[in-house]
């Protein structure tokens, strides 16, 4: 089994290679890779790659990542196998402080931190969600799902009155850059705030795989694991608080995109089997892979116009959703 795992995850870094490599060099104007790295490039092309598409395509990575490695977490630490950051209503806490930060933020806020209040209000937004969900579905067992789902529900629809709200009272400006942001895409996003939600993505996964021998042992109950040297309420901490930054940090840049968090560790549980070591490295290579690919998808089939990323993903998600519903019944 472990040189399965091993070998599927080198498969996963190749394509991520190359996936990375096509999607920096395709779009409405097709550059070779191969010329950039010579330096043959005219201006023009190499500052398209430089400074639209390659921090574009290391931010879809970076999200794809982020809200893999969030659902496999937060399915380990639940027990569920429909535990999602979109799903449960995560995304949508995410998403609602972002939105306060647009419309109620710019009196408050000085000019100084306006660059990562959104950042900063999406992980608020998320870690109050996903508190809330642990303490609806705290001692019902593999039963909590449906309460899960009933609350990830009632989140999702609150959210969406809230934002719903701040939209209607917003002015011209804000009601721009809240519709841009919605509509989840990874367009417009610069360096300078690349590579500091690059530190703090990368931190915080690096951070999250420490957990994986936790997340093995917890499936056996939190009372086994509690015997087996397990601190369950530091568990639930680390778990909690680091699907807030890296959910939150992804909403806020990316905007709202769904399944990515519950279709692949499935997918990665299916190509080689349970193990959270494997299990949550998987579901950064595939996550990420996944994610350019979609980004790819977006900015290509209608060019030169662009689909929001999320309409991609949940194309691709829905379909698996649905099928993993029909096999939980089965079970």
């Amino acid at each position: 089994m472990y040189k399965q795992q091993l070998i599927i995850n080198n498969i996963l870094i190749i394509l991520l290679i190359l996936v990375f490599i096509i999607s920096i060099s395709c779009g409405s104007f097709n550059i070779s890779f191969i010329d950039f790295l010579k330096g043959n490039l005219d201006q023009l092309h190499n500052n398209i790659l430089v400074d639209i598409r390659l921090p574009r395509v290391i931010l879809a990575s970076l999200v794809g990542a982020s809200l893999s490695l969030s659902g496999a977490c937060l399915q380990g630490l639940f027990r569920n196998p429909l535990a999602d950051p979109g799903l449960i209503g995560v995304s949508s806490g995410a998403a609602l402080g972002v939105a306060l930060a647009i419309v109620l933020g710019g009196d408050f806020i000085p000019k100084i931190f306006t660059p990562y209040i959104l950042p900063i209000a999406a992980v608020i937004g998320s870690a109050i969600v996903i508190i809330i969900l642990f303490y609806i579905t705290k001692g019902f067992g593999y039963v909590g799902m449906i309460y899960m789902l009933l609350a990830g529900i009632a989140i999702n629809a609150f959210a969406g009155v809230g934002i719903g709200f701040l939209t209607y009272i917003s002015d011209d400006s804000e009601l721009r850059s809240l519709t841009f942001w919605s509509m989840g895409s990874f367009g417009g996003n610069t360096w300078e705030l690349i590579i500091p939600a690059s530190i703090v993505i990368l931190t915080t996964i690096i951070w999250s795989l420490k957990t994986s021998r936790k997340l093995d042992l917890i499936q056996l109950g939190e009372a086994e694991a509690q015997r087996l040297g397990v601190n369950i309420k530091k568990l639930r901490f680390n778990v909690i608080i680091s699907s807030a930054i890296i959910v939150g940090v992804s909403v806020s840049l990316a905007g709202i995109i769904g399944f990515i968090g519950l279709i692949i560790p499935h997918l990665i549980r299916i190509l080689g089997g349970v193990n959270h070591n494997f299990l949550l490295k998987g579901s950064i290579l595939a996550g990420a892979l996944i994610m350019i690919l979609s980004d790819l998808i977006s900015r290509t089939i209608i060019m030169p116009a662009e689909l929001p990323v999320g309409l991609i993903t949940s194309a691709i998600g829905s379909p698996f959703f649905l099928w993993l519903i029909f096999k939980i019944r089965n079970i």
